[in-house]
């Protein structure tokens, strides 16, 4: 189901809870969610849509991946950028890394330990950020 974009700065800074397996609902509402956004988002967190749990989305291409209760354990190369958020008005200036390693569980709640450099690992960054109840 689509659900409406949380701009509750509030909320959005309370840190996640994780996500069991009584979350699966979430998954539907996250990917449809973005596919109504796709033209203006690459990712969302659960919290963005009103569920405070460890939950993101992230358009790969074509495909999106859904991450349940993502950590990321290693980040490289440090840099500053300007982004955006659907949640929030305007552009703010952030510090990401080029390079990180995150630990997340997939849809079949099937652990999984992945590298992403580049676009794919700022916009993990971002959508863990919310997981930890951190807004750029």
């Amino acid at each position: 189901m689509i659900k409406s974009i949380v701009h509750d700065e509030t909320f959005l800074s309370i840190p996640s809870t994780d996500c069991t397996k009584m979350d699966v609902n979430i998954i539907k509402d996250l990917q449809d969610t973005l596919k109504a956004h796709e033209k203006e988002c690459v990712g969302m967190a659960a919290n963005m849509i009103g569920y405070s749990k460890r939950m993101i989305i992230v358009q790969f291409g074509m495909v999106p991946i859904v991450m349940i209760n993502p950590v990321i354990t290693s980040k490289k190369d440090a840099y500053m950028t300007k982004e955006g958020c659907l949640s929030l008005e305007g552009e703010r200036q952030t510090k990401r890394f080029k390079k990180i390693t995150v630990e997340y569980m997939d849809v079949n709640f099937k652990k999984v330990k992945q590298k992403y450099t580049g676009f794919i690992a700022q916009i993990i960054q971002h959508e863990v950020d919310h997981c930890d109840g951190i807004l750029i």
